[in-house]
């Protein structure tokens, strides 16, 4: 007796319906993709206890032919493609013929529809996949289709469902993500009789985020538009102080579908680095454009992945011009532009339901608010939001650090590397501060005098308080040309923010130090407020990410090796790894059972910290998984830069702040300590006076 059989057509929906309907919120995103593709302008979403009750979609798209209505429901029918070439020319949202057919297999559905305005429409009822009624009845043109008790004839699905308010939570970010994607269509949510959403459909993409997250949000928003030859993106995103715990808030388009992409994800993280904190993200529309053809959709249940056949192009585009658009902006927070978003939250858009008997949260409140056009019939405080992105120079450069790296002679000439001694014979005001840390048990081959060994700040031109300030945006004129120390000559001439096209670094008037920790300035724009550690921390990142790119020049043999010790296991792994230690330019060997010794190390890594950062990169080491250059660079850089920065509570000179600003305002990326924790933070003359109520 034969065991194999076909299944029928019942049990076949039944089966495909939990690969398309996992939950409500797959119902809803369906239903309105195919309102979509219909033209419709107008969509309105109606669900009760959290869409398990009852789903209901109406739209005033181009309906469906009256002998079209049975066969909708038939698996794999669909007027979205005829042959097999068309899936490599995909433009709409389905093509695939399975929804309807899957929603039908598990629910009770009434479908109302009219493709004319002539009044003349037809209902079709289904209940769990067999047809209940198909006849003619009066309807404006478009589709109303309601769905009720879903999972109602597969209760080991329907006891998997999560509470009502988390399934709300899926269908609310569906919702936000598809009002993000078509501005361009008037989105309208309600929950239980509350209205959740509204968006009016205009195209203005600012106020449909206004609408998702509020005004303040749209306010922190940049707008970007790049195009080459095979993509285009458009869209917004936040400043780097509007921050959230998790990725949620990143919404990427492609083909008017969100997508979830880990390298789209990865690129955009680049475009944000050291500009964001530890484990924060950014809020972002992005909506991508490219020919159908370089992009295929059909390789996920939901549509929710796509492959790029140009992805590494792609990614690179993405990151360049996003990091274009940050670096072209003043980028000093001010208060009120505050961190959104709070620890845990496992969506977007579920905090903003923690609400009951009916009551919606004030960001709903505000989004309200936001959703009702001014008499200019834009959205109040949102439409003022403009930028033209300037040209960002390509030239790597950095400025060297403050103090606690010190000046070492290497290099084939025989002359000081690493250090460019000041016009005039002047010392740099904070090169004294280097003498506080003590020489390891070695001794490099000749160090720089004091008098010569300050390179790390020139002496600040002299200025009295009052007197308008210096510039910081520019390094001062004491900074002599490198060009007799043979391949560093471009170190000390920074130019990454020096270009005429970026943001100027403002200038200051020096006031004062707060517990010895954050620098006091001010200007005609307002007051400043500078953390000293952190502006010394990417001066000096800047300086060893430059070094680290080839730090093969710069290793030198120590006289007396570093020792360090690990445990038997960590001596077995880092065995294996003592390649990359040498990559970085510290020549680690096994001495034999637990013990290494460091045999040498780039002149130029912070005196007096030699052996703890050789530890703490190879912690690092023994902790990742995968190592690449780029990755090892990155870290190395960091943990330099942290150990030589001057720290806090540590009393600086006017000089010394003086030079201090001076190199920063010479970084490439002045705004954020490589961590990503703002190195500047203003309050304008209005926030003072708002502070002490001078006005209301």
């Amino acid at each position: 007796m034969a065991k194999i059989h076909v299944l029928d057509e019942h049990i076949a929906n039944q089966i495909a319906a939990g690969e398309v309907v996992e939950r409500p919120a797959s119902v809803v995103k369906e239903l309105v993709e195919n309102a979509i593709d219909a033209g419709s302008t107008r969509i309105e979403v109606t669900v009760e206890e959290g869409g398990l009750q009852s789903i209901r979609v109406k739209d005033n798209g181009s309906g469906i032919e009256a002998e079209d209505c049975e066969t909708a429901f038939y698996r794999h029918a669909t007027s979205k493609i005829a042959s097999g070439r068309d899936l490599f020319q995909i433009t709409s949202l389905g093509f695939r013929g399975e929804a309807l057919p899957s929603i039908a297999a598990v629910s009770k559905v009434t479908l109302l529809t009219a493709s004319g305005d002539d009044g003349k429409g037809r209902q079709i009822a289904i209940e769990g996949g067999r047809l209940i009624a198909n006849e003619d009845q009066p309807a404006g043109k478009g589709s109303d289709m309601a769905v009720r008790e879903l999972f109602y004839n597969t209760p080991a699905r329907l006891k998997y469902m999560k509470s009502i308010q988390t399934e709300l939570g899926h269908i609310s970010d569906a919702m936000y993500r598809m009002a993000l994607a078509h501005p361009d269509i008037s989105f309208t949510l309600h929950h239980n009789g509350n209205q959740l959403l509204h968006t009016l459909g205009n195209g203005d993409l600012l106020q449909v985020i206004a609408a998702v997250y509020g005004t303040s949000a749209a306010k922190a928003m940049l707008p970007v538009s790049a195009e080459d030859p095979d993509y285009k993106i458009t869209g917004y995103i936040s400043r780097p102080e509007w921050t959230r715990s998790n990725r949620n808030a990143v919404t990427t388009i492609v083909g008017g579908r969100y997508i979830r992409s880990n390298g789209l994800n990865a690129a955009i993280l680049r475009a944000y680095h050291t500009l964001l904190p530890i484990n924060r993200y950014p809020l972002l529309v992005l909506k991508l454009d490219m020919h159908p053809s370089l992009v295929d959709v059909n390789v996920h249940p939901a549509k929710l992945e796509v492959r790029f056949s140009k992805e590494t192009e792609l990614y690179a585009f993405v990151e360049q011009e996003l990091r274009k658009v940050l670096l072209g902006q003043n980028l000093i927070p001010r208060p009120g532009r505050e961190t959104v978003g709070g620890k845990g939250s496992s969506s977007f858009i579920q905090e903003q339901f923690a609400f009951s008997k009916g009551t919606a949260p004030a960001a709903q409140a505000e989004s309200a608010a936001a959703a009702q056009p001014s008499a200019a019939g834009q959205l109040p405080g949102v439409s003022g939001v403009s930028y033209a992105p300037p040209a960002v120079p390509g030239s790597e450069s950095s400025a060297p650090p403050v103090s606690g790296v010190p000046a070492r002679t290497a290099g084939p000439s025989g002359g000081a590397e690493g250090r460019p001694p000041v016009s005039g014979g002047g010392a740099d005001p904070l090169a004294a501060r280097s003498g506080q840390l003590q020489p390891p048990a070695y001794q490099p081959q000749a160090r720089e005098s004091a008098a010569v060994y300050s390179g790390s700040f020139p002496q600040a031109p002299a200025r009295t308080r009052g007197d308008g300030g210096g510039s910081y945006r520019q390094p001062p004129a004491a900074v002599p040309a490198r060009g007799s120390l043979p391949g560093a000559g471009e170190l000390y001439a920074p130019s990454g923010n020096a270009d005429p096209g970026l943001p100027q670094f403002p200038e200051l008037n020096y006031i004062g130090q707060h517990h010895g920790t954050y620098i006091i300035a001010q200007n005609d724009s307002g007051l400043y407020l500078i953390d000293q550690h952190a502006a010394h921390e990417r001066i000096n990142y800047e300086y060893y990410y430059e070094k680290f790119g080839r730090p093969e020049d710069a290793s030198q043999e120590l006289l007396l090796p570093i020792t360090l010790e690990f445990t038997p296991s960590e001596s077995r792994q880092l065995s294996e790894r003592l390649h990359w230690f040498e990559k970085a330019g510290v020549y680690l060997e096994h001495f034999g059972g637990q013990t290494f010794l460091v045999r040498s190390l780039p002149y130029w890594f912070p005196e007096g910290e030699e052996k703890a950062l050789v530890e703490e990169m190879a912690e690092w080491v023994l902790s990742e998984r995968s190592i690449d250059l780029a990755k090892l660079r990155e870290k190395s850089s960091i943990l330099c830069s942290c150990k030589a920065s001057i720290k806090a509570n540590q009393k600086l000179t006017e000089p010394e702040v003086d030079a201090l600003l001076s190199r920063l305002a010479a970084c490439k990326q002045p705004y954020t300590c490589p961590h990503g924790r703002p190195i500047v933070v203003s309050f304008s003359a209005y926030d003072l006076e708002k502070l002490f109520k001078r006005v209301m």
